[in-house]
């Protein structure tokens, strides 16, 4: 039997140094956590990195960074171009706080260069908490396979009750439509969800309508504000 080939390895190589890895992730957790722990009240803005600069999404990010910034969030991005960069570019000529937590990836190699708080992450997970963690409320703009990883962690998160509820807004109707409709056909009719469920999140089709989602959300609800930011007890 030992000389046998085996149908499958053993382990991967990546499993060989896990004691290792280990430190390596508690020192991300560790700077996450220190360096990001006053940028609080958040919101964080996910899309797609492959959006240009000329694309009427870009532009409309932009705007909606500026106007939250405004209205006294920092806002968090994944770091990198697209999207992204357009919410750390409207954030920081805002004159806010804008985060880039990025992460080497096919197409996020490079850090957008308005990011004026900027970490670097190796592991998806960690960066994960960081976008969850300081977010009083997500923007899902139109992205691929990762926006859509962030936009159903949260829903989940909040779903579950592992974590406080707070404002998933997603941008386009449009592009949101087909999955929207196949949530509502599929997922709800076959009672996979329950129509609760469907109040988790909220599609809208303008910037003033991405604000007003979020500031509403918190106008009855009483939060612990950073003294810093906070200007009365309600964020409006």
């Amino acid at each position: 039997m030992t000389n046998q080939k085996r149908k499958y390895p053993i382990s991967r190589d990546f499993t060989h140094q896990d004691t290792w890895r280990m430190f390596r992730i508690m020192a991300e957790f560790v700077e996450g956590f220190e360096d990001l722990k006053d940028c609080t009240p958040a919101v964080s803005i996910f899309g797609s990195a492959r959006c240009g600069r000329d694309h009427a999404i870009y532009r409309k990010t932009e705007e909606i960074a500026a106007r939250l910034v405004k209205e006294d969030f920092s806002i968090i991005t994944g770091g990198g171009g697209g999207v992204m960069e357009a919410a750390n570019k409207g954030a920081a000529e805002a004159g806010g706080v804008s985060v880039g937590l990025n992460i080497d990836l096919p197409f996020e190699q490079e850090a957008n260069r308005y990011a004026n708080r900027r970490l670097n992450f190796r592991y998806f997970f960690v960066r994960k908490v960081m976008f969850i963690k300081y977010a009083f409320g997500f923007v899902i703009m139109p992205g691929g396979f990762g926006t859509l990883d962030e936009l159903f962690e949260a829903i989940t998160l909040i779903q579950t009750e592992k974590i406080e509820p707070f404002p998933v807004v997603l941008f386009d109707s449009k592009y949101w439509g087909g999955l929207l409709g196949w949530i509502k056909e599929t997922l709800l009719a076959e009672e996979r969800i329950s129509p609760e469920d469907l109040d988790l999140f909220t599609v809208v089709d303008e910037v003033d309508d991405v604000v007003r989602v979020i500031k509403e959300f918190y106008e009855n609800r009483t939060c612990d504000w950073p003294e810093k930011k906070r200007k009365s007890d309600k964020p409006g």
